[in-house]
């Protein structure tokens, strides 16, 4: 058997001193997580961003820099994710619109109160990735290179 970890991507969404989380239904019962999924074929980084993060919020999201690459893994018999997470702004609320399955609710909660919060996170790359933001760790998008449905016959 091939081993291939899950990529996923997350942003992270901060207005007046607050971050957008959803609240989800998990295998441990209800926790907080950015908004964040399952990079999709035939999509790039930034699509997969944007389209998770209506999906879980309804909100329309713009990333403007790219935070880290996380690799994560609970222990050695759970699956291993590779976390690509993003910054950026919302825009275009839609308040009718049904969200995803297994999404509770959105919070806008503060550093201090997603701390408070720890026992209840999806993983600890949630608070992480909110102090790495805090901290001012950003780059550019254009580190991240797509190259899909490329002609490489030069006919």
């Amino acid at each position: 058997m091939v081993w291939k970890p899950h990529v996923t991507v997350a942003a992270v969404i901060e207005r007046d001193n607050r971050f957008l989380l959803v609240e989800e239904e998990t295998p441990h019962g209800l926790q907080f997580n950015q908004p964040a999924g399952h990079f999709e074929e035939n999509e790039d980084l930034i699509a997969a961003v944007k389209r998770e993060v209506n999906e879980e919020t309804a909100w329309h999201f713009e990333p403007e820099h790219f935070i880290s690459i996380q690799l994560w893994r609970r222990n050695p018999t759970l699956p291993t994710f590779i976390r690509v997470c993003f910054s950026g702004r919302c825009h275009s609320h839609n308040p009718e619109q049904l969200l995803d399955e297994g999404i509770v609710a959105t919070h806008w909660l503060t550093r201090d109160e997603i701390a408070a919060q720890q026992h209840r996170l999806r993983s600890p790359l949630v608070l992480c990735s909110v102090d790495e933001y805090l901290s001012g760790q950003r780059y550019p998008l254009s580190l991240i290179k797509s190259f899909l449905d490329l002609d490489l016959d030069h006919e």
